[in-house]
């Protein structure tokens, strides 16, 4: 028997035109991917900083974060790593349709299931960041020590060394962080983010 045609969408009495409104801006899914170590996260928050200054409704979706919570039961496998981000990609979409601006940073290395979360909201809503950082430099900095422990053979199927990564090839913005400071890239992102989505 298949449960799932006993569930049934329930249609909320406040529209997401009408949180819109309330807000005063569009939402939008500002999707960060790159390799560990790019500078993701770091861009992305000062990113949220920098739109909440301007009175944007802004939430962080950050890859270690919900691994604490949400996705604490899926390891990295390529199937649990493909659930981690459809799972985050289904949060994402929740947060459009309240009428917020959600930054997402995951390394999210296919193109396929980038593009799975790009089909979930409108054409407009979606705005990849494809933060691009040299391995070499990624490796240098090494921030968690992840890099020396897949070198070491300790972490299978490490994005970088010992799975594959595939870039961007249509992303919004390319920002390279090896030649830009945060300021700099974080400031070319939310100039055009707030280019998308001012009403």
């Amino acid at each position: 028997m298949n449960e799932k045609r006993n569930i049934f969408a329930h249609h909320h009495p406040v529209s997401k035109a009408e949180r819109i409104a309330q807000s005063g801006h569009k939402p939008a899914i500002v999707w960060f991917t790159g390799l560990s170590g790019s500078g993701k996260s770091t861009v992305a928050g000062a990113v949220e900083e920098m739109l909440h200054a301007q009175n944007i409704h802004t939430y962080l979706l950050d890859g270690d974060n919900l691994r604490m919570g949400l996705n604490s039961d899926l390891g990295f496998s390529e199937a649990d790593r493909d659930e981690n981000i459809r799972r985050v990609g289904q949060v994402a979409k929740l947060f459009v349709d309240a009428g917020v601006v959600v930054l997402s940073s995951f390394i999210s290395p296919s193109a396929a299931e980038r593009a799975r979360v790009r089909e979930l909201v409108s054409v407009d809503e979606f705005i990849e960041v494809f933060v691009n950082c040299p391995l070499e430099v990624c490796e240098e900095r090494d921030v968690k020590g992840l890099y020396a422990k897949a070198r070491a053979g300790l972490i299978e199927s490490f994005t970088g060394v010992s799975a594959p990564y595939e870039a961007p090839s249509n992303a919004e913005i390319e920002i390279d962080t090896h030649s830009l400071s945060i300021a700099e890239s974080a400031g070319m992102v939310a100039n055009y983010v707030l280019k998308k989505i001012k009403n």
